[in-house]
């Protein structure tokens, strides 16, 4: 019938030559932004955060764009007394949303995420999608070369990169790690995420609860009545994309129950247990959730219970 054993909370190097990093991360875009309603108080966030490192959650994601740096320096703040024993992560954007891809807008946007972290170096720095400005990707890459070579930065990866992309980066320094949507709803990459596996690029899979979906505390009629950013013809709610989620969520739903854990734990747990899968990021503002999401790093699903939910993908 499928079991799961209880493990402590896992860890794994970032590909070839990265940093050991918990099986589960924390993603800090909610901190930024309103984009999931009413924002808590900072301290309330710093304290979700807490929650989730105590729980062995050892790195954290965050971005230049996420709130305009309003995220890094919240970041900041639940990093305080902490930082030894804490992987950062941040990003630097296309001039589109961000600071810009040329050299210089690199090594501005990497000193002024150092500054509002309140931090010495960035552990691992990100491209965090593919510009279409013109700049190429060569002089982008080299730049962050340069900032691993002057110090302010360990490792340096992307995000939302094709592997075209990637191997024009690898052929100037290795990419240590590809940070890609990946869920159970969200299967297109899967071949690319394997290949990087056996490239030694790690992966961190953002959004694998489905944006939220999979956590299954939505029913179809609250889906349809969700009127933020996912929202609108084409996107989740649209009929179309709703019936396709809901044939997963209800699907998988009795397998949840039967285990005895949450469906965003079996989700997560799914999500780290597919090739190529480094580590899954999980965001939250709730300390309960956070908690919760740590957990799911101590579960190892059984292969009769991947082999179901597989089969529930495949239709």
């Amino acid at each position: 019938m499928g079991t799961w054993l209880y493990l402590h909370m896992r860890t794994r190097r970032l590909g070839a030559a990265g940093p050991d990093i918990s099986v589960i991360g924390l993603g800090a875009w909610e901190a930024g932004g309103d984009a999931w309603g009413a924002n808590p108080d900072d301290d309330d966030i710093v304290r979700a955060y807490h929650a989730a490192f105590d729980a062995g959650v050892t790195w954290v994601d965050t971005a230049e764009v996420y709130g305009a740096g309003v995220s890094e320096r919240i970041v900041a703040k639940a990093l305080e007394g902490r930082r030894e024993e804490l992987v950062v992560a941040t990003k630097v954007a296309p001039s589109d949303g961000g600071t810009g891809f040329l050299p210089d807008q690199v090594r501005t946007a990497c000193d002024a995420s150092l500054g509002r972290l309140g931090i010495d170096v960035i552990d691992v720095y990100q491209l965090h999608w593919p510009d279409e400005s013109g700049v190429p990707i060569e002089d982008t890459w080299g730049a962050m070369v340069e900032l691993i070579e002057a110090g302010k930065i360990r490792f340096a990866g992307v995000s939302n990169f094709d592997r075209e992309l990637l191997e024009r980066c690898l052929a100037i320094r290795h990419v240590d790690s590809l940070q890609q949507e990946f869920s159970m709803l969200a299967l297109e990459d899967r071949a690319l995420i394997g290949w990087c596996g056996e490239q030694g690029i790690g992966v961190v899979s953002y959004s694998p609860l489905g944006v939220g979906f999979l956590t299954g505390r939505y029913t179809r009629a609250s889906a349809e009545a969700i009127d933020d950013w996912r929202s609108g013809e084409g996107e989740w709610t649209s009929p179309a994309r709703l019936d396709a989620v809901f044939a997963i969520v209800d699907g998988l739903r009795p397998i949840a129950e039967r285990l005895g854990i949450t469906m965003g734990q079996l989700a997560l747990a799914w999500n780290i247990a597919q090739p190529g899968v480094t580590a899954a990021i999980a965001g939250s503002r709730s300390g309960e959730h956070m908690r919760q999401n740590a957990d799911a790093g101590d579960l190892a699903l059984d292969a009769e219970t991947i082999g179901e939910v597989e089969t529930l993908l495949a239709g």
